[in-house]
This record gives C-alpha cells, structure tokens and sequence, in this order.
C-alpha cells in the first residue's frame, strides 16, 4: 500500500497522540534527541532495527510503520465525548437549526444534495451522489452498536427517557427510536456518499469545510455566489433524519490535512441538556480520538481510521475519489410512517419492506423533482449531477441501486432544458416536442438601498409540451445557476385552447455563460431564498443588502415570466382564422348546439354572453359566464347551468359541478341561478368536479348550457 505521508510527519502525531516528547522516545531508543529530531524534520530515516523498536514502544506493528496508511494504536483510544454543562446553569432541550426542516428523506435528499453540488470538485465533471438505505438486524445491529461504542452511549439516552429531562419533541423522538430498535431489533442506517466533492477540508477547529459542518452551527462557508446553500442550516437534515440524533462521518480530503487524505472519521451526536451520574451535559458530543493539544484531555477530534474500522462503522467508501460519507443512524421518514396492511402472519416482514420501498421511491422522487435540471446534460455539456438510490439489509441487496434518470422523472422539462444547451429552440410551438425560448429581463437592484438603477439581466424561458409523467401540467419552474429547483408555480390565465405545456425559467448562470448580469442575478436571488430554498420573495438579507423594496423586481421578474409563457402557448390569430377557430370553439361552446326557433309558450332564457375558461392546476374546468337578462326573461323562474364533455360521437358525458358560486346578479340556491329581480346582467362562476372527470379536460372540449327547472334548454 502506498504510503500516505513522509516518515517525519506521522511519527510525529504518533508522539503527540501517544503523549510523548522526542526526548522520551528518545531514551527509550537509547539514542540522541538529535537523532529523533532529524526523524522528524526529514534529514534522515531510522534504520531496521530502529523502526522494529518504535513499533513495539507505540504498540503497533512493522506493515503500519511502513505503509503509513494509519495511525498507531497506541495512546489514546477512540471514545465518545460530551460537551459538559454551561457554568452559568444554562440549559438547551435540541438543537434549533434541526427545527428548520421537517424530519423527511426528501428534505434530507434536497438539502444533502444541494451541499453535494456547491462542493463539486472538478467542474468539468458531474458530482456522485448515492443514497443507501440499510436495515440492521440480529447479529449485524449488535456489531454495528459494539462499534460505535454503544455502551458508553446509553445512559445518555436513558436519561432522556427516564423522565428527569423535559419531556420535548427530541426527547420524544429519541424514546421512539430507542423503543423501534429494541422492540423490533432493527435499526436503520440512511448513507449518503459524494464523489469528485472537496470532501471535508480544514483543521477540526480552524475555519473550514470540516469545522463548518461537524463543529459549528450557522457556518455555510460558502463564498461562492452561485452556491445553493447560504445559511448553514442544511447540514441540520441529517441529524433532524435521525431519531437517535447521530451521524457519523467519513471524508476523503481533496487537500491533505496532517499529510493525509483518505478515512478522516468523526461522529457527533445532538441531544438536549441532560444529566447522567450526577454530571450535567450540555448538549453534543463527538466520537474520536482524544486530542492530545486540548486544554482537556478528553476533547475528541477526527481520526485517521484504518479500512477495517471503517466497515465495521459502514462508512466504507468505493474508491479513494475525494468527497464525504454521512451516515445518519436511526433514519426515519415522517412521510412514510402510515400504517401498511398485510397479513396477521407475516405482518412484521411486511411492514419493513413496505417503508424501505416507500422512503427508497420517495428519495428518487425527491432527486428528480429537485435536481432533474442538475442531472440532464447534452452533447459537450456534461450533467451537474448524477444520484442514484439502492436498498440493503443486513449487507444483503433489497432493492437494486436505481440511477435517478430525468428522462424518466421529468421529461418534458428535460427536453426543454436539452434543447437549450444544444441551441435547438424555436421562437414559438408549432408541433409537438418542440421547444419554444425566449428572454425575460430582471433588473437587478444595487447594493445599499439603493431604490433605483440596477443591472440588466437577461433570464431564459423555455417552454414545452407537457406530458403525464411530469406531473401537473401549465407549471413554470424556476432555478439559478446550480439547476436546483428553488420555485415551482402555477401558470394562472392559461388562454383557452392552449394544449398543456410546462415552463422552465434560467436565471443567473443557468441562462448560460454569456448572459448579462448573470452574477448579480445569483448574488441578488440567493439573498432572497429563505432557508428551504424554496422560492424567492422577501427576506432578511434581500433587506439588509439590497432595500425593503428590492423584493419587487422578483415579483415583476414572476410577472414578466407568466406574461410571456402566455403569449407562448397562445395560438396565434392568424391560426385562429384558418382553423384555429374550430379548435378552439371545439374546446368551449356557448349554449351546445345551433338555436332553433322556440315553440310558442316556451319560457325565455337568459342568453350566454360571454364565457372565460380555463384549465386550472388541479386539471378542472374552472369557468366565468356573463348572462345577457331580457325583458322577456322570467326571473323569478331558477335557471341551472349544465355542464357537458364534447365528444366527436354518441352522447355527451356531464360534467359535474364541484363548485358554483354567484358573482353578480344572482345568488345559489341547490345547484339552480335565482335571478335579481330587474337586472340585465348576471355572472357566476364554476369549477367542474375534477375527481369525476371521465376523460381529462386536456383531451377535450366543454360545452355549457342552460336549462330552467323542467329541463328546457337554452
């Protein structure tokens, strides 16, 4: 095996962490300080005889010397500590940043994605992501516990269950984690792996990837206007994931630290202030190896693990790529705690396949719904991202590692964003599968409250047919340079006869690399991204960095985008007039069929003026009818709108009514229009009962009429 540093720098940590001076080691050589000294500082190398002595003082063997590949295990072993409680009495039941997300694979999957992508390492080549989900049973959970050192563990979590700590929603969690595992004698790992990521760089105390993540809270260290996180919530995820509160972690570095780069592992561990054998503890605690510079000698800090400890930890990484394991212990999914059904006999087996197939599909829903953009690439442009998911029990495979696929997920928008990169857009839809692009402007404000001005940014809209495996049709979905999903809206005032279509809006450097006023778009969005990433709007930082108004050029940015995916799907007038017409008068007809004359005595109706349909986001017939009263209209007779699908033969199915409300006019009474007495123009509005479609409202026409109390028609 390679080895991992020069001779100096190991046997140094070898002293340090065994405690002791060159001078002792030294004596115990029965040689010269001098000589130890140019050990240390690379002037020379022990002899055979020298090197056989050293293994057995700091108790290691020959291969360790030689190969350098870990540290001796001499000195001070591997232990948990506890941060000891606040002399000032001081007291904190959970950590808040886990309270910003909800306990759920898909948030944990956004979140731990979205760090994966802001640590790419290579930019030329796509950041690995797998999600492993591993139940433990049996003798295999009893391993992994002796492992991690469970004993000395314990008592703390007893002391959470054991009523003498505030009974709140950690302590809480924990007693259901600890009750499913002893209960049931299982325990759930969720592993997420990246590869061609920094991996976690840095000191263990220092400013730095490794600090920002396993020593501090609300540390993003995130520089990069283009990165996706700005917080430093995210990393919370994981031990909000864990019922037990527990990661452990192991980094391959991208920059040696001490010399090294591979197996720097660490646990830490988030419970509530609690008190265990009359000793108060404040909160965290930390497995590894005693840090022998630490003011207290039980201080812990990462090591360097060898390959056996690492799989007895289950954080054995597939190749030496650089990047970072997380091993969330006691997973659980909030979502996916529904009772399952099955039989009496194998009722047990049942339910724990049921919920790893359940979280294993909604971690691969939530990776293509999120990241479907980060994951496409075309040609010369390589995806950002790759993700896949796999399932495992006790080492052996349950469900095969399945490639998050956005063809699959997302298709219609992946097409979209292909033709973009490939320079194969048209100016408007003329045929399916095509995709329309165009440009909206945002006016990014300047710095300091300044209300006016701005740099001009050129976002870019992509529009496209829709297809069922997209999800709801008529969406505009918006993202920034790292082609994560931060909105996902409703295109409302759809124009009636426009075939479904999603939308995609680039912003920043997503719109591509010459775009203008791309940077400031990143550094001005990301400022308005709550903690979720979600959406943009106003925040704190937009307020503090930009002004209180600053959130308005987002909102007309939302305008300008709705505004021109409307004009995009809309069938041109000239269309209109060579047959359009038809298409669209087969999508709504006013009143059905042709008037006939009225034979003598039949009621007079009032006539259907003027009708504003469209499809709404749930896929309903959402419709506005203006009524035309007469003089010759009895109002005090009800008249009742009807609903009907056309269709090219037989007859017309019903559509019925899941809503129907009286604007003007009019009021509502059991389905039937009660006219106001002396008007001449009434108005109600109805949404037809999209559950009781037979056909989907895409796929046809409506017809409205009217009919009075005995069936008469309009």
């Amino acid at each position: 095996m390679r080895a991992a540093e020069e001779f100096g720098p190991w046997l140094a940590r070898q002293l340090k962490n065994a405690r002791k001076s060159q001078t002792e080691l030294a004596d115990e050589l029965g040689m010269s300080r001098a000589a130890v000294s140019a050990w240390i500082v690379g002037r020379s190398v022990p002899r055979d005889d020298a090197i056989r002595r050293i293994a057995e003082i700091l108790r290691t063997d020959l291969e360790t010397i030689h190969t350098r590949s870990t540290d001796a295990q001499a000195g001070l072993p591997v232990s948990w500590y506890h941060r000891p409680g606040h002399r000032d009495g001081g007291r904190e039941y959970g950590n808040a940043a886990a309270f910003a997300f909800e306990a759920d694979v898909s948030v944990l999957a956004r979140e731990a994605t979205q760090n994966s992508l802001d640590a790419r390492l290579d930019p030329a080549e796509p950041v690995r992501v797998r999600y492993t989900l591993h139940e433990l049973t049996g003798e295999a959970l009893a391993r992994f516990r002796e492992a991690i050192d469970w004993e000395s563990l314990l008592p703390h979590y007893e002391a959470l269950t054991d009523g003498s700590v505030k009974q709140g929603k950690v302590s809480r969690t924990v007693s259901a984690g600890l009750r499913d595992m002893y209960q049931h004698d299982r325990l759930l790992l969720l592993r997420v792996d990246d590869y061609n990521a920094t991996g976690l760089t840095g000191g263990d105390y220092d400013n730095g990837l490794f600090a920002a993540v396993v020593r501090r809270q609300l540390d993003s260290h995130k520089k990069d206007a283009g990165a996706g996180g700005s917080y430093g919530l995210g990393k919370a995820t994981l031990w909000a994931g864990s019922r037990l509160g527990l990661v452990l972690i192991n980094s391959t570095l991208s920059t040696p630290h001490e010399g090294r780069t591979e197996r720097r592992v660490i646990g830490r561990l988030d419970l509530p202030w609690r008190e265990v054998g009359g000793e108060e503890f404040a909160g965290p605690a930390w497995f590894g190896r005693p840090d022998p510079d630490a003011r207290a000698a039980d201080v812990a800090r990462s090591w360097w693990a060898d390959e056996e400890t690492v799989e007895q930890l289950h954080l054995t990484r597939e190749s030496a790529a650089p990047g970072t394991s997380f091993l969330v212990v006691g997973a659980h999914d909030v979502a996916s705690l529904a009772p399952v059904t099955g039989s009496a006999d194998d009722e047990e087996s049942t339910e724990d396949d049921d919920s790893l197939h359940r979280m294993h599909a909604r971690l691969v829903e939530a990776l293509g719904r999120n990241f479907w953009a980060a994951m496409t690439g075309s040609g010369a442009h390589k995806p950002h991202l790759e993700a896949s998911v796999r399932s495992c029990r006790n080492g052996e495979v349950v469900i095969a590692e399945e490639r998050v696929d956005p063809v699959v997920t997302q298709p219609s928008r992946t097409r979209a964003l292909r033709a973009f990169l490939e320079g194969d857009t048209v100016e408007r839809l003329t045929a399916p599968g095509q995709v329309a692009r165009a440009t909206v402007q945002l006016n990014v404000p300047l710095h300091g409250g300044q209300v006016r001005g701005g740099v001009p940014h050129e976002a870019v809209l992509l529009v496209t047919h829709a297809e069922d495996a997209d999800g709801r049709p008529n969406r505009l979905v918006s993202m920034r340079g790292n082609r994560m999903t931060v909105k996902d809206s409703a295109v409302t005032n759809v124009p009636i006869g426009t075939n479904a279509f999603q939308a995609v809006l680039l912003t920043g450097r997503a719109a591509g690399p010459d775009a203008p006023g791309a940077e400031c778009a990143e550094e001005f969005l990301r400022a308005s991204e709550p903690p979720e990433h979600n959406k943009w709007g106003q925040t704190e930082e937009l307020r503090l960095a930009y002004s209180s108004s600053a959130h308005r050029r987002i909102t007309a940015l939302t305008t300008a985008a709705n505004n021109t995916v409307r004009e995009l799907v809309a069938v041109p007038r000239a269309k209109r007039r060579s047959g359009g017409e038809a298409k669209i008068a087969g999508r709504l007809k006013v009143g059905g069929a042709a008037k006939k004359p009225r034979p003598t005595g039949t009621a007079v109706l009032p006539e259907l003026d003027n009708v504003d349909a469209l499809i709404d986001e749930t896929g309903a017939w959402s419709v506005t009818v203006d009524l035309r009263v007469s003089s010759g209209v009895d109002t005090d007779r009800p008249v009742t709108p009807v609903a009907k699908f056309d269709v090219r033969s037989g007859p017309r199915p019903g559509a019925h009514w899941k809503e129907l409300v009286a604007v003007s006019g009019c009021e509502v009474v059991d389905g039937a229009l009660h006219l106001t007495p002396g008007i001449r123009k009434a108005v109600f509005r109805g949404v037809t009962d999209e559950a009781r479609h037979p056909v989907r409202a895409q796929l046809t026409g409506l017809i409205v009429e009217l009919r009075t109390g005995k069936g008469e028609q309009a």
